[in-house]
């Protein structure tokens, strides 16, 4: 007897996630002998600790979209080879860090082979295809980068992505994605699920960027399709905080005359923990908006229409600026009585 929709992403969901945590007790040795990030003055951690659990959780992810898609067309093995090659590019990068003048080609050739076999209708009919076309690989480009970005605090990128990734599962399930972009919603989040017991504060394993990079890309994708298939205010919403915290740092950074391409801690999610908050405060602060703002998403899908939409996006960004504002502020601390 065929499964039913919601017992196959369910089953996704718990596939992916045991194969993450199961990959990730096996590599771990090998991760704490060959992988490990060891403390600087840009770093947010103050032990060495290992890195490279992206592995388990991109493998995890692939393995159970690929054994779950059926029969494909171009675009599954296409973004399959583009989130592997992906992976190949942080993995050395994690163990002898690349160049920027090299590590962005790479990364553009990986989101153009995705984005060239994806469907889905044109996202602003009145632009020309090609500009439409170019400006999608500059923002896929620039996703995939701002994740690596934001990987900086433990349970931060699960913060992020779970509640962005459950969110798109649901409305995969709802009709708002298509079938493949839902499986892969629902792997990338079981593929997380499993990594969040080794990363929760104080962590005992980092992504890396072996996991970060293509983490990026798998959900620029699915935000993608999301935005193809009507939903363009519901992806910009979901990943709103990412969006929001990562550019104004890159044009803070840049208008100082900073080099931006190098590791900081100048983030408002760092600046946070500098100004004396906890990270599991700061982590559950993005979780909870992350909520907020998938709540938003699925309202703009549930009662589509521009007024609808601005106004969603007017509070999402509301409730974004007000937690980057409080991050910015040094936290208060109540007299002891």
């Amino acid at each position: 007897m065929p499964l039913s929709p919601l017992a196959a992403i369910l089953l996704a969901v718990f596939l992916a996630a045991a194969l993450s945590a199961g990959l990730i007790v096996a590599l771990r040795p090998l991760l704490l002998r060959y992988a490990l990030a060891r403390p600087n003055a840009r770093s947010s951690h103050r032990v060495p600790t290992p890195q490279g659990g992206g592995i388990a959780v991109v493998a995890a992810a692939l393995a159970v979209l690929l054994g779950l898609s059926g029969a494909m067309g171009a675009e599954i093995p296409a973004l399959a080879a583009g989130t592997l090659a992906l992976a190949v590019v942080g993995a050395v990068d994690d163990i002898r860090p690349l160049s920027a003048g090299l590590r962005l080609p790479l990364q553009a050739a990986c989101v153009v082979l995705v984005l060239s076999a994806s469907g889905g209708a044109p996202l602003v009919p009145a632009l020309p295809s090609w500009l439409e076309y170019g400006l999608a690989v500059l923002a896929g480009l620039w996703f995939v980068n701002l994740v690596n970005f934001m990987d900086g605090l433990d349970w931060m990128t699960v913060a992020e992505m779970v509640p962005v990734l459950g969110a798109l599962t649901v409305f995969g399930l709802a009709g708002h994605l298509p079938g493949e972009a839902t499986v892969a919603a629902a792997a990338l989040l079981g593929g997380l699920l499993g990594f969040a017991p080794f990363n929760r504060p104080v962590a005992r394993l980092f992504l890396g960027d072996v996991g970060s990079l293509p983490i990026g890309l798998l959900v620029a994708w699915i935000l993608y399709r999301l935005a193809g298939e009507g939903g363009l205010a519901a992806a910009i919403l979901l990943p709103l905080y990412y969006l929001a915290d990562a550019t104004l740092t890159l044009g803070r950074r840049a208008l100082a005359g900073e080099p931006v391409w190098q590791a900081h801690r100048s983030h408002f999610y760092q600046r946070a923990t500098t100004n004396g908050r906890a990270v599991p405060v700061v982590v559950g602060a993005v979780f909870g908006l992350n909520l907020a703002l998938a709540l938003l998403a699925g309202i703009t899908l549930a009662a589509p229409g521009w007024p609808v939409s601005l106004a969603s996006l007017a509070l999402g960004a509301g409730l974004v600026a007000a937690l980057l504002r409080l991050f910015a502020l040094p936290a208060t601390r109540t007299p002891p009585a």
